[in-house]
């Protein structure tokens, strides 16, 4: 009964590949072959597996369909966050998603999901996309940022107050059936790269959140553009899949 994350399969079966990089980069080649070998290798059929977001480049319901079908063929539970890229996926509908796959596939937005680990610990995953502020940044010759785009940033802050009234709807859902212990997964990394901390770090100290587990940093260039190890008592992981070389991470 072990808890796997990864994130970012950006899947194309019946849809356009708009990424550069995806036709390039020889971690993403084959990379969905990887990513299955590897899942049918590590996770079993009691296990459980939350992809962290971006799961499709299907604009809708019908050219994700074989998307769907290749991760409902993956072993264990799927749990879905909703990425940036995730265009089938309407916030405000996630309640006839979960009716439509219902018994198939659980989609996380502004609700939780119930964990028992091995030992019988109940614990609550909860998540939403999340948001942070990604530039325009300027550099100066020794690569330190000296500014940035300001209304840009401004724009950032009112989705990201967004996606924090959506976390703790999931969160206070969960504590309000009685659950103390909680797994805080985001599609965006939770501070920017001109952050110590965000509203996503302060919620997850709030809550008591044991870890959280973010996506969407893509490159070697990015791996580094937010926490990573423990900080104040969390676990902070990245699982994007080129960052885990499309190896499932074991959160539990």
């Amino acid at each position: 009964m072990s808890l796997f994350a990864i994130g970012d399969l950006h899947l194309h079966f019946q849809s356009e590949l708009k990424a550069p990089g995806q036709r390039t980069e020889k971690v993403w080649k084959n990379h969905e072959i990887r990513f299955a070998e590897n899942c049918r290798r590590l996770i079993s059929d009691t296990d459980t597996l939350l992809l962290a977001g971006d799961h499709s480049w299907g604009r809708n319901l019908a050219e994700c369909e074989r998307d769907f079908a290749y991760i409902e063929a993956l072993p264990g539970r799927k749990i879905l966050l909703r990425g940036n890229h995730d265009m089938f996926w309407d916030a405000k509908k996630t309640a006839a998603l979960n009716a439509d796959f219902s018994g198939r596939l659980f989609f996380l937005q502004n609700n939780y999901w119930p964990y028992r680990d091995e030992n019988g610990a109940e614990l609550a995953l909860v998540g939403t996309k999340g948001f942070t502020f990604e530039g325009p940044f300027w550099v100066n010759r020794y690569r330190e940022v000296v500014d940035w785009d300001r209304d840009a940033e401004a724009h950032a802050r009112k989705i990201v107050s967004r996606e924090a009234e959506r976390l703790r709807i999931s969160f206070e859902a969960a504590k309000a059936d009685g659950f103390t212990r909680f797994i805080l997964f985001l599609h965006y990394p939770p501070t920017s790269i001109l952050e110590r901390d965000s509203v996503f770090t302060r919620m997850a100290e709030e809550y008591g959140a044991e870890q959280v587990v973010y996506a969407h940093c893509h490159g070697a260039s990015r791996f580094h553009d937010s926490i990573m190890g423990e900080k104040n008592g969390i676990r902070y992981s990245l699982v994007s899949g080129d960052y885990l070389r499309w190896v499932p991470q074991k959160i539990l």
